[in-house]
């Protein structure tokens, strides 16, 4: 049996391109470096799959002879519609002897292929949880908790980012036990309470994908199966949730900080990043000395005799204090903070201080970042 079709090089390398996001880069089964195509009346619908995570993409056809799917090799298509002007390309995919071929107005390519059996089916969720998010949102959610996740897997259930649904709003959460940052917006709310852990690849994917368009996501999710979908524009993705239960992050958040400062961000996040170059390399530790309108920042590695200070104006209004940070935890969270000024509440030296915008990016959205501090060197 042959299938045979035309698409537009362009459209197939896009999705393309987006699916195999999800694929393993070392995977230990072969058929998962292949993509399935599928085709299903006038439709073409590409598989990509890592096993705990699969996307797919369907592209509308005009031309198409056949119906049926098979295995193609995904990198060395994709590589070659990369380099490829956007122009109609022919498919015929001979699926009884598992041969494909693809040509264009000045070439044409051939590749093995494999039997559509040996791939993975996607796992569908049967009577799902729903809600449905604005993109924008949910794209801003995770690049804002993402980069707080573990890498401990040690502690799996800390390697992914917690999403937490309430009456009153949608939290996602991320920490280190270094770091936490907890991401909260009030346009998503669920009439019953529900919580899960998102693993950090595919939803760092879908990141990538989502970009910031304003159309709407719907998210399908099973606590019995542990699997998610989310459901935009042409393209599906699945993925198996993290199992284990989340800390109790709301128990570290201090409550009482009554030192306050605030500053600039940007000069804030200039001065770390210089200084952190003269931090030792085993502890990364900057000092902030903190008194009535001026912030001293200092930095030193005794073992090679680098030492940095530098001195901030800012707004300070509480006792002076003496505390430290890893200098690296703190580029991490001054970057990820997007207001022109910096809030930063502290209570004691050996306590957690708080980082968060004074300007909010949107009256729906409450971003509160939490840092340790490191202890002094003498």
């Amino acid at each position: 049996m042959e299938l045979k079709f035309i698409v537009s090089s362009e459209l197939l390398y896009r999705n393309l391109n987006a699916v195999n996001g999800v694929m393993g880069a070392n995977s230990t089964m072969p058929i998962l470096e292949n993509v399935l195509l599928t085709i299903d009346g006038s439709t073409l619908k590409l598989t990509a799959s890592d096993l705990e995570s699969t996307m797919t993409a369907v592209i509308e056809l005009e031309n198409v002879e056949g119906e049926g799917s098979v295995a193609v090799p995904a990198k060395i298509l994709l590589e070659t519609l990369k380099l490829m002007p956007d122009m109609p390309l022919v498919f015929a995919i001979d699926t009884e002897n598992l041969k494909l071929k693809y040509s264009s107005s000045n070439g044409e390519y051939g590749a093995p292929c494999f039997n559509s059996e040996e791939f993975p089916l996607v796992k569908e969720i049967p009577d799902p949880k729903t809600f449905d998010i604005r993109a924008s949102v949910l794209q801003r959610a995770i690049s804002k908790t993402i980069f707080a996740t573990g890498n401990d897997e040690l502690r799996p259930n800390m390697t992914g980012v917690f999403c937490e649904l309430t009456t009153d709003y949608i939290t996602f959460v991320a920490t280190d036990a270094h770091k936490l940052v907890r991401y909260r917006n009030t346009e998503v709310r669920s009439d019953d309470y529900s919580s899960f852990i998102l693993p950090k690849k595919p939803i760092s994917h879908l990141k990538n994908i989502l970009g910031s368009q304003d159309e709407t996501v719907h998210v399908e999710y099973s606590d019995q199966t542990n699997h998610i979908c989310f459901k935009f524009d042409n393209y599906d993705l699945y993925s198996s949730l993290k199992e284990g239960k989340y800390p109790n992050y709301e128990r570290v958040i201090p409550t009482d900080n009554p030192n306050i400062l605030t500053l600039g961000r940007d000069e804030f996040l200039k001065s770390t990043r210089r200084l952190g170059n003269y931090s030792s390399k085993s502890t990364f530790q900057v000092r902030l000395d903190l008194m009535e309108n001026n912030l001293r920042l200092t930095a030193e590695d005794a073992d090679f005799s680098y030492k940095g200070e530098e001195n901030i104006e800012c707004q300070y209004d509480g006792q002076d204090m003496q505390i430290g940070f890893n200098s690296r935890f703190l580029i991490d969270m001054i970057s990820n903070i997007d207001s022109p000024r910096i809030r930063m509440e502290l209570s004691t030296p050996n306590s957690a201080a708080l980082l968060l915008p004074e300007e909010s990016h949107d009256v729906n959205e409450d971003i509160l970042m939490l840092i340790m501090p490191v202890m002094l060197n003498s």
